[in-house]
């Protein structure tokens, strides 16, 4: 390893080693530090608009210079509105019911011991993300709401924007008396970096987080050292059922594709049931197109609609992240399960359907983290679950699912008390 190699080792190895002191100031702490800390970080990310926003805009500049599509752009965008929004983010972080000490459950053995199952910080949590500076104010609010300590690696296009956000959250934790290391960004854009946290930091790093494209989650989850928790891409589905109301299919097909369609919430495949897609595609087709929307169809959607691009095969598992989407007809829930089973990301998938039985056949067969019945994809956002914020959307099994907020970056830990019992 040459010189600069070992400097950028002994960095990171240091910031490890920060970062599990700071673990250990986070666990001790109360609750009502934490609120502290995480309010004065909302009001440090006020004072500093002006230099986040400044910062931002040489992210953009060096962005759009580069050639980076603009659904890349849009992510990494920041204004006066989004800023304000990562602020209140925080503040609502602060506000949901801190998750640490609570019993998760408790009960008594014939034999006296009184046990109990009891929520715990995970430790040092390393997050690595693409193009989304919003993710570092996200991401220092659930760790500290769950007292963990941070190691934040974002991508390379939006360093200087989570530098400024940074050196916000830091002053916000030196304000509640914390560490300002609880929360540590890494500061350079070498990609050496992330192979050194993904070989855990001797030691030190207890739990990685993608949260960006297919090829960065699978460079994590192939060489991880540490537990990985997955966030994949959101290929997404809505499924009109023959039932659906035809105004609520509508709205929510345009709505799950179109409010923004470079979130990972969004949809990317419309399923029509073939019982009834003569009277539900032509219109929600129409107000696609209308709204600026690509189609693209297998051979009865376009049957259906005329004009409509053909689909490849490839289309039925492309996350676009654009206002494209692949439209098929399906033989009921059966067919429309079927199909997300063979194509989908286990995200986010959706029915409209009045029949009631038709909605929980869809809900018991679709295994997606999110499953939605007469509302849009687009709520797949941790923030709409009342989390406050999310880290992301884990798609894994195991250990959380779904939105990933400040709970769900806990683990758990069994108090045994007892009166002096011994076992025989």
């Amino acid at each position: 390893m040459d010189d600069g190699g070992a400097s950028l080792q002994a960095q990171m190895s240091a910031m490890g080693r920060a970062a599990h002191e700071a673990a250990a100031a986070l666990r001790l702490s109360d609750a009502a530090t934490r609120t502290r800390a995480l309010a004065a970080m909302a009001e440090a990310i006020r004072a500093a608009a002006a230099d986040i926003l400044a910062a931002n805009a040489r992210d953009v500049a060096a962005a759009q210079a580069a050639g980076l599509t603009p659904a890349m752009i849009d992510r990494l965008l920041l204004d006066g509105p989004r800023v304000e929004a990562m602020a209140e983010g925080v503040e609502t972080v602060a506000a949901i019911k801190d998750p640490l000490g609570a019993e998760m459950d408790r009960w008594d053995r014939p034999n006296g011991l009184d046990i109990a199952r009891v929520r715990t910080p995970i430790g040092v949590i390393a997050i690595i993300y693409e193009s989304r500076p919003n993710v570092t104010a996200d991401a220092a609010a659930l760790c500290v709401r769950s007292g963990n300590a941070a190691i934040l690696r974002g991508g390379s296009e939006c360093l200087a924007s989570n530098l400024a956000i940074h050196a916000a959250v830091a002053k916000g934790l030196a304000a509640a008396g914390l560490p300002r290391t609880c929360v540590q960004v890494v500061a350079t854009a070498d990609r050496a970096a992330v192979g050194l946290i993904l070989g855990g930091l001797e030691g030190a790093v207890n739990l990685i987080i993608p949260r960006g494209g297919k090829s960065l989650v699978a460079r994590v989850q192939a060489e991880a050292r540490a537990p990985v928790l997955g966030h994949l891409e959101g290929i997404n589905h809505v499924f009109l059922h023959a039932s659906a109301d035809l105004d609520k299919a509508v709205a929510i097909a345009v709505n799950a594709k179109m409010r923004r369609v470079s979130v990972c919430g969004a949809a990317e495949t419309l399923l029509v049931d073939s019982a009834d897609a003569q009277r539900l595609l032509p219109p929600v087709a129409e107000a696609l197109r209308a709204a600026g929307c690509e189609l693209r169809g297998d051979a009865r959607a376009r049957s259906l609609v005329p004009g409509m691009a053909e689909a490849s095969e490839g289309d039925w598992s492309t996350e676009y992240l654009a206002p494209i989407i692949s439209v098929a007809v399906v033989d009921g829930v059966e067919g429309a399960a079927a199909h997300i089973a063979a194509h989908g990301s286990a995200h986010t998938d959706a029915i409209v359907a009045e029949d009631g039985a038709a909605a929980e056949r869809f809900v018991a067969l679709v295994d997606s983290a999110i499953v939605l019945v007469n509302a849009s994809t687009q709520f797949a956002d941790g923030a709409e679950f009342g989390f406050g914020a999310e880290i992301g959307i884990a798609t894994d099994r195991l250990h959380a699912r779904g939105p990933v907020g400040a709970e769900q970056l806990t683990t758990y830990k069994y108090v045994v008390r007892g009166t002096g019992q011994t076992r025989p």
